[in-house]
């Protein structure tokens, strides 16, 4: 008996573990959830009051560089008793309630493969508030990744293959096979993708470092040559001309892509003379090796259509790109 008992809990013990004595996840159901769907676990007591209005400062602003406003995460609540079941298949996951102690934990694919969670317990709901306040972004840095990561994943299902990309511009993108190459040059592309009402669509281009100078002058230089190079080659009708919508100030922030320095433009494009607008996102990458910015945009046509999502899966794709 006892020899049976052993076997038994060797074999629990060695499907419940990795080689380097980790706990073993591999056997837990697919997260479910759109992108950007923020699944908040509270009581409604909490969030109907300070703690609740702590949560939504954060995670339902507006989200930067849009025409109208659309919040960070689409958010939706239950209280703790409720949590169970498919409900725990949620894929972000911010919990937040009185308990024993102060504590915030990061927990990755607790209920659910790919997860992220963030629990937050307090003996006060002051408490509670003060440590989504000194944490917000830090969670916020840890959602947004795990959506980066999630849409990229989505995208690497089925990928567009552009070979000469890497030969003229020495860069490589991730980009869903919906997209097509409207214009091509050995220093400029077009690509877009066709949706029920509108497009979305990337440029890239290269300029000289020289071409993009540093601390308060980067944001003019930046909508300079978004306005000079994208207005000169981008096709539009009659008399217009492709170019920053100067009624809604940029949002310029330091970044990264691929390893690599970037100042990260979001804002307003519009055609001159025309009712055609939408936002855009700019990435200028520093590229020391080649002495250059290489510039990714990606902007977004799509009249009475919400934007939130479809400027985060262009940015997603930015996000994918290595330089050589």
């Amino acid at each position: 008996m006892k020899l049976i008992y052993f076997s038994i809990l060797s074999i629990f013990v060695f499907i419940s573990c990795n080689d380097k004595g980790a706990k073993d996840n591999s056997y837990l159901p697919k997260s479910v959830g759109k992108i950007n769907y923020l699944q908040v676990i509270t009581p409604n007591n909490l969030w109907n009051g300070e703690v609740g209005e702590e949560i939504r400062k954060y995670f339902a602003t507006p989200t930067d560089g849009l025409p109208q406003d659309e919040p960070t995460y689409s958010i939706n609540q239950m209280p703790p008793e409720t949590y169970s079941g498919f409900a725990r298949k949620n894929r972000l996951v911010l919990y937040a309630n009185l308990g024993d102690k102060d504590n915030i934990a990061f927990v990755d694919d607790k209920y659910a493969k790919p997860q992220s969670g963030v629990f937050i317990t307090s003996k006060t709901k002051e408490g509670l508030v003060k440590l989504i306040a000194e944490n917000h972004e830090k969670i916020s840095q840890t959602f947004y990744n795990s959506e980066i990561s999630k849409r990229q994943s989505q995208t690497n299902v089925s990928l567009l293959k552009i070979d000469s990309l890497k030969e003229r511009l020495g860069v490589t993108l991730k980009i869903p096979s919906a997209y097509r190459v409207a214009k091509s040059s050995d220093d400029f592309y077009w690509l877009r993708k066709d949706l029920k009402s509108g497009t979305t669509n990337i440029i890239i281009y290269e300029v000289p470092v020289s071409m993009i100078r540093q601390d308060s002058l980067v944001m003019g230089d930046i909508i300079k040559l978004r306005d000079s190079i994208g207005g000169s080659l981008m096709p539009v009708e009659d008399e217009g001309r492709f170019q920053t919508d100067d009624s809604y100030p940029p949002y310029l922030v330091k970044s990264e892509v691929g390893g690599k320095f970037a100042y990260e433009t979001k804002g307003i494009w519009e055609v001159s003379e025309q009712y055609m607008g939408g936002p855009f996102i700019n990435y200028a990458i520093y590229d020391e090796k080649n002495n250059r910015y290489l510039i990714l945009e990606g902007f977004s046509y799509a009249p009475s259509v919400a934007k939130r999502d479809l400027q985060f899966e262009l940015e997603s794709i930015l996000k994918s790109a290595t330089l050589y």
